[in-house]
């Protein structure tokens, strides 16, 4: 994580933080003090800042990246709760494959698995295409974003899927990986990603039967 601090931040961006911090706090009352939680949203906003082509949702975005690393930070802390399955998605762009993973992902196992995504060079918005793939089958992946994968993710998840980010992807000893050679969807038509989107799903669903999660439909 980088040294940047809130008064590093232009005025503007410091008032968003706050503002940020101040609705987020409440919600790891007793596991996470104030001073961690605007650390990780800092980071989160300077991580994404310089892919932002347009920042007016950008602490919208800052928010959920932060919340997926305290989320990744109370499990490595033991303080997640009762512990479930947490599988992290990674490619190069975080824009077409690993969203469509973490989609489907999402769908089937609900909140019986934590699930994150993230890209070696992530882009600045998600592919259109997969976006209107998954929305076929009923799942929204409009309001993910393409963003990087964080330490504190990689250490927290249990099984680490890379799809063709090569040596790029972190490696963790004692981690479970795996490789799933997948057509990369960019530049693809619907037609084309429906192809892709189906052999995700069939991929995902052996993944849950891996860890002993029956999917919900």
């Amino acid at each position: 994580m980088a040294d940047l601090t809130l008064t590093d931040l232009p005025l503007d961006q410091q008032v968003l933080v706050r503002t940020v911090v101040t609705r987020l706090t409440p919600a790891y009352e007793g596991t996470l003090g104030a001073d961690t939680i605007e650390r990780f949203v800092v980071d989160s906003l300077e991580q994404l800042l310089p892919k932002a082509t347009v920042t007016t949702h950008l602490p919208v975005l800052a928010e959920k990246f932060a919340k997926d690393r305290l989320r990744a930070l109370l499990r490595l802390e033991g303080s997640a709760g009762e512990a479930i399955p947490g599988v992290l998605f990674l490619c190069v762009h975080n824009a077409g494959r690993s969203q469509m993973a973490a989609g489907w992902l999402r769908h089937l196992a609900g909140d019986r698995m934590d699930v994150w995504s993230g890209g070696s060079e992530p882009t600045s918005t998600i592919n259109p295409a997969a976006v209107e793939a998954m929305a076929e089958v009923g799942i929204d992946i409009a309001q993910e974003f393409p963003k990087p994968w964080t330490d504190e993710i990689v250490r927290a998840a249990d099984v680490v899927i890379t799809m063709g980010c090569g040596d790029a992807c972190p490696l963790y000893p004692g981690k479970r990986y795996e490789d799933w050679v997948l057509e990369d969807p960019a530049g693809m038509d619907v037609e084309d990603v429906r192809v892709v989107r189906h052999e995700i799903e069939a991929r995902v669903r052996a993944l849950m039967d891996s860890v002993g999660v029956e999917p919900i439909s």
